[in-house]
């Protein structure tokens, strides 16, 4: 996912001889037991499942060789406790929304991280959500890290999700990213064509890893926008949506995320280390300077092409103000 993306990616399945001439929801049935037959056939009404890359029916009759696949939700559990959090609601209509996450919100509860949540405050403002990525997800299709800010598109009913899922995993969205760096690239312009995979020793990082059974490829194209001494903005274009993808793909250059804990060893960064004030303790910055500035999608029901931009946030702002004066080449 996503990028980071959750549901971006379809279960792939081809039908053998055995199961020739069976019903497609009943055959999904038999292929993924825990899931009723109603919930299988919701799946499909809404758009979740193409048989030969097509949309299809309920009673649609398959044959060998027939080739499936299905964006299957996670199963149903609690879902978030609704709290009163105010959103940043970029656009609205009766399909979706996008919203400006801040930093420090993590989009869905995870362990450590009950309350305080996107889908808690979604779940709080909006009446009607998407249910296709889980109960404790209702509406997310994609998502952003904890520390990460910026534009985020969120589906109302199962219909949108399915589409917007599936622009995500054809690759047809477009998504842009600008991150503070440590250092600058050498080039003004280039791509990061590295595959990622979990981490072989920290289980929380992932890692550039070919040849792993959790590897899979990863492309992001950046362009540097502003050179400072010792640092840069950066605009990021990542091509796919793996997680962690641009953090670990920019640490693999040499100039990680500013302020990325995980991955540059920093958490914060003071106003003496630009100026060379070491007494200067006050914090510019105190979480990774990596923003989600602009997608672009087609409307699930208007095929419309949209696009959705966050503004810059103001503490990444700040850091950009603060090196413009002390770090000017």
């Amino acid at each position: 996912m996503s990028a980071d993306e959750l549901n971006e990616t379809p279960q792939e399945l081809v039908v053998d001889e055995v199961d020739s001439g069976a019903r497609l929801d009943a055959y999904l049935a038999k292929v993924f037991p825990k899931y009723s037959r109603m919930q299988l056939r919701r799946i499909i009404g809404a758009g979740g499942v193409r048989v030969n890359n097509a949309g299809t029916k309920v009673s649609h009759r398959l044959h060998t060789g027939n080739r499936v696949s299905i964006f299957l939700p996670q199963m149903p559990t609690a879902g978030p406790n609704p709290e009163n959090i105010p959103l940043h609601i970029l656009f609205e209509d009766d399909q979706l929304l996008a919203i400006n996450k801040p930093p420090a919100m993590v989009v869905h509860p995870s362990r450590g991280h009950w309350s305080g949540t996107l889908t808690s405050a979604l779940a709080f403002h909006f009446d009607q959500l998407s249910t296709a990525g889980g109960a404790h997800r209702p509406g997310i299709v994609h998502r952003l890290d904890r520390d990460t800010s910026g534009v985020m598109v969120v589906a109302k009913n199962d219909t949108c999700h399915f589409a917007l899922a599936e622009q995500f995993a054809d690759r047809t969205t477009a998504k842009e990213y600008i991150a503070i760096t440590v250092g600058a690239p050498d080039r003004d312009r280039d791509m990061i064509d590295k595959p990622i995979g979990i981490h072989p020793y920290q289980r929380e990082k992932m890692a550039i890893r070919s040849g792993h059974e959790t590897s899979r490829e990863a492309q992001t194209f950046y362009e540097v926008q502003e050179r400072f001494r010792g640092f840069a903005i950066v605009k990021m274009l990542p091509k796919t949506g793996r997680t962690h993808q641009i953090r670990v793909h920019l640490s693999h250059i040499g100039h990680p995320v500013l302020c990325d804990r995980l991955y540059g060893g920093r958490a914060d960064i003071k106003r003496g280390e630009f100026s060379g004030d070491l007494t200067d303790q006050e914090i510019v910055l105190g979480r990774q300077a990596l923003h989600a500035h602009r997608i672009q999608i087609r409307h699930p029901i208007s095929k419309e092409l949209m696009e959705f931009v966050a503004p810059i946030p103001a503490d990444m702002q700040g850091t950009i103000d603060v090196l413009r004066e002390l770090r000017k080449r």
